[in-house]
């Protein structure tokens, strides 16, 4: 294929992007235009340079990961390259009081901040001696501000250089304001760019192509006048969503010492969008955006696109960056990978509504850790957020998960309108009881963010809304502007106080620290049925089943029932219970905490025996974070 005449392009990756895996939206892009003819963009993975600079001034990669994932909460990684965008004592005064009233301890980002002006002019002087025409920039998460400030230093040296700003940052209106604020931004593409990328590189590189026919573009026309093209248009569909790019990822993370004590990862997606979302928008949740339609990839095309990265790359770790895994993988994707001879170690997000023999398929496909978006399990909150589960499933999905071994990420999210009190204290009592299975990352009050059914309606219960505060110590923009120009918001706390909320962050608290050295077993052996309970907090005891009637209802527990349906069940296997006789039984063993309910329903907490041979390592439990998941394009 000859090659498509365009502009030299630069694509540069800022902090706060992982450190251990590519930019996917680079590795797209990268191959759209090739596909295209074009030349492939170079790139510049000035995140790992930056994390370089750390380590040299005595910061390790722990901190690096504290201030890009713990610290996006906050804004403190937009903070740190606030003063190279707006002037060095810009946003001090702010954030130094918004960090005391909510307990942070500023003095390690603020040596940081120290060393961001000099960063951000040298990723100046690498970037322009590469001689581009554009330098293109992704902003995901806290991305934004560190940008900026490279993007202003380009065009104050090079104002002849196009400056172009993509990513989840900039979707919807918040691109559009991002492009009228920032003079020195030539261009931002809103949405999925595969196709609006090297399109827009080809009217660049053309005197006939029209700027006004990109969707999703922002540009300025020849009086200086703001042009916003409507975003809207048909999703990228699976067959236009390419093999991804990464030999000058891996070029660079090889070259550099941040490879000595980190493991490379690779990173894949196989759907966009959420299924879920489709139909039941979680009332939190401002994932995707403009780009809600679900599209998956045809099953063995992504198997054969995962083998060959994984060859290429040399790399076994690999996120599958998915919002939500494609139910139909379990019968097709997920099967075809459990055949083959490889020792990958896949992520993925999947919905909690799994069984036990989901669980063991995707264990047997190399599915070591999964993010269920379990978020609470406590039913009348779960309905408040439109999850379409409950506490039963949800806790049910912990334990086939605990029985496979695989790694659970989850945290327990409250401040939903209407929730009550009592509703919580009714499963916090039962949280003892848990202490074997996979415990949540900590707790949050829930955000408002921007493209949630919170946001969008404000009836449900956020209508009073600002800014949140600490956008103001990395902005120099009036509050009006920062409307349409950020994501998350503060609003009045809604739903259970913090007050309220103590009891439940005390027995997660106790939660994290039983969890590694506490089980519940059950096996059946010669027909007995044994419950060996090794919990912390709780008696070690082995409790013994030999009544035909009590396994069958054991049997009958592992999914989870209400007791007229458990009745009904074991009546049509031929064993009555007495109504009286199964309450008292079942407050028996809810006593001895070896079954949890919620709404009606009863389920046994023992795990089994996996169905496949290992050595069990009991995951370790990370730093409490809110966790997040990085953006496809």
């Amino acid at each position: 294929m000859s090659v498509q005449s365009s502009p030299r392009t630069v694509l540069v990756c800022m902090p706060w992007h992982e450190l251990t895996r590519p930019s996917l939206a680079f590795g797209l892009l990268k191959a759209s235009c090739v596909e295209h003819g074009m030349a492939e963009p170079a790139t510049y993975y000035a995140n790992i340079r930056w994390a370089e600079v750390l380590l040299d001034a005595g910061f390790t990669v722990r901190d690096y990961l504290r201030v890009s994932d713990g610290g996006f909460a906050h804004a403190l990684g937009e903070w740190v390259f606030a003063g190279a965008l707006n002037g060095q004592d810009f946003g001090i005064d702010q954030m130094a009081d918004y960090a005391r009233r909510h307990r942070i301890d500023l003095d390690p980002i603020s040596r940081m901040r120290e060393l961001a002006d000099d960063f951000v002019s040298s990723v100046t002087d690498a970037v322009l001696a590469m001689d581009p025409e554009i330098v293109g920039f992704t902003s995901t998460f806290s991305q934004s501000v560190p940008s900026l400030a490279v993007a202003k230093r380009i065009k104050q040296r090079a104002p002849e250089i196009r400056t172009l700003l993509g990513g989840y940052n900039c979707d919807g209106i918040m691109g559009a304001t991002l492009h009228r604020e920032f003079e020195f931004v030539d261009l931002v593409l809103r949405g999925e760019s595969d196709k609006t990328f090297p399109e827009l590189l080809g009217v660049l590189s053309s005197d006939h192509g029209e700027l006004g026919s990109i969707a999703g573009l922002c540009w300025r026309d020849a009086d200086g006048v703001q042009q916003v093209n409507d975003q809207r248009g048909i999703p990228v569909g699976p067959a236009d969503m390419h093999v991804p790019l990464f030999d000058d990822w891996f070029q660079t993370y090889d070259n550099s010492e941040v490879s000595e004590v980190t493991e490379p990862e690779l990173v894949l997606e196989s759907s966009r969008g959420c299924w879920w979302g489709e139909k039941h928008h979680c009332t939190f949740c401002g994932l995707n955006g403009s780009t809600m339609t679900y599209r998956a990839k045809e099953p063995s095309r992504f198997v054969a696109e995962l083998d060959h990265l994984v060859r290429k790359y040399r790399t076994l770790d690999v996120t599958v960056v998915d919002n939500i895994l494609d139910v139909s993988y379990l019968r097709t994707a997920l099967p075809e990978i459990a055949a083959m001879d490889v020792d990958w170690r896949l992520h993925y997000e999947i919905k909690a509504n799994i069984t036990a023999e989901q669980a063991a398929t995707l264990r047997a496909a190399k599915v070591w850790s999964v993010q269920p978006g379990i978020e609470s399990l406590v039913d009348d909150v779960l309905r408040r957020m439109d999850k379409g589960i409950d506490g039963v499933r949800n806790v049910r999905a912990l334990r086939d998960l605990e029985t496979e071994g695989i790694t659970v990420g989850w945290n327990w999210l409250y401040g939903f309108p209407g929730e009550r009190e009592d509703d919580y204290r009714i499963v916090i009592d039962q949280v003892p009881a848990l202490v074997h299975l996979q415990p949540p990352g900590g707790t949050g009050r829930i955000f408002l963010e921007r493209f949630s059914p919170n946001f969008d309606d404000p009836a449900i219960g956020f209508a009073e809304r600002a800014p949140a505060e600490r956008y103001h110590a990395v902005y120099d923009l009036e509050p009006r502007v920062l409307a349409d120009l950020v994501y998350e918001f503060d609003t009045p706390d809604q739903g259970i106080t913090d007050e309220q909320v103590a009891p439940l962050d005390a027995a997660i608290t106790v939660w994290r620290a039983r969890y590694s050295e506490s089980s519940l077993l059950r096996n059946d052996i010669d027909g007995v049925l044994i419950i060996r309970d090794r919990r912390l907090g709780w008696a070690a005891d082995d409790y013994v089943f030999t009544d035909p009637r009590d396994k069958e209802t054991w049997a009958e527990l592992e999914h989870g029932r209400t007791i007229p349906a458990l009745r009904r069940s074991l009546a049509c296997a031929g064993f009555l219970w007495d109504e009286a006789e199964l309450d008292e039984w079942l407050a028996t063993q809810l006593a001895n905490g070896l079954v949890f309910t919620e709404g009606g329903r009863w389920l046994g907490l023992a795990t089994t025996p996996g169905g496949i041979e290992r050595s069990i390592v009991r995951p370790e439990q990370p730093e409490p974070v809110l966790l997040r998941i990085e953006e496809p394009t």
